[in-house]
């Protein structure tokens, strides 16, 4: 979930840079994931986001992030771009490791080395925050043991200090016997992510489609489906141009409860026991 309705950006029109200010103790930590989040996207050329400039911190506390101004306005035009671009997002990592694999195996064509490094595991080289929760990126070699250790327990940690919901200790013990059986014959290849993909982190400019407020990590594609779905506001086109590239695997909207799942668990540790409903609900759903 965003986080910019509650920090303050000022635009400097004589730099044509824009500042986005928090007043927080982790403000650097949250920039810091951040700056990153758009380094990372940016090496790969699939998507425009805001060029990241510095991270400065404040005397009177918190931090400044400055970045490259854009003149972005809501989405528009081009939803069809957005879903075909961030689809090459989610196939960049892919395609650099076929073109790795390939360099290898083939005598005299080098050594396969690309400008942006190839993932093989999941997980992120720093710590991000979705929203100001920080999210523990540590790699793993397996999706399935990152995802449900690093995202599902992680929040459900946090609700279980700060409410003790005896249900939602009932449910999870259930869901985790579960989960496995959900990603059966697929094959997960780490792709990088943008994470925090609600519709208020998108909008276009005069040439396309632009994101911003990354919470990056190396996961599941279909994870980020989830939010956008949560959100509403991509379309119908979207959604075609995505799937264009990467078809829905056998089990898919299973698995899509199951990381929307995550983001209600956000939500409620964000903003309350408002959102304990939704959580029950598709924890009860993926236990029957």
């Amino acid at each position: 979930m965003s986080v910019r309705h509650t920090h303050l950006t000022v635009f400097t029109h004589h730099t044509s840079d824009f500042t986005s200010y928090i007043r927080l103790p982790e403000a650097r930590q949250m920039f810091e994931g951040e700056k990153a989040s758009l380094e990372a996207i940016m090496s790969t050329n699939t998507i425009k986001v805001p060029k990241p400039l510095k991270v400065v911190d404040l005397e009177q506390g918190g931090a400044v992030f400055v970045m490259e101004h854009m003149d972005m306005r809501s989405l528009n035009r081009y939803s069809a771009q957005l879903g075909e671009q961030l689809a090459d997002l989610h196939l960049h990592n892919k395609r650099q490791k076929e073109k790795r694999d390939k360099g290898e195996q083939t005598i005299g064509k080098g050594s396969g080395q690309s400008e942006v490094p190839v993932v093989d595991q999941f997980g992120f080289h720093v710590m991000t925050c979705c929203g100001y929760i920080p999210q523990v990126n540590d790699w793993q070699a397996d999706w399935v043991s990152f995802y449900t250790q690093q995202r599902l327990q992680h929040q459900l940690h946090l609700v279980e200090q700060t409410y003790g919901d005896r249900e939602v200790r009932e449910l999870w013990a259930w869901l985790q016997l579960k989960i496995p059986a959900l990603f059966s014959g697929v094959t997960v290849e780490p792709a990088l992510l943008h994470s925090d993909l609600w519709s208020s982190n998108v909008a276009e400019d005069s040439d396309g489609p632009v994101m911003f407020d990354p919470a990056s990590f190396y996961g599941h594609s279909e994870f980020e489906l989830a939010v956008t779905i949560i959100s509403g506001g991509f379309g119908r086109q979207f959604y075609e141009a995505y799937h264009q590239q990467i078809p829905k695997a056998p089990g898919f909207d299973q698995r899509l409860k199951l990381y929307q799942l995550f983001h209600y668990i956000h939500l409620w540790n964000h903003f309350g026991s408002s959102h304990r409903g939704s959580s029950l609900r598709i924890m009860k759903e993926l236990t029957e």
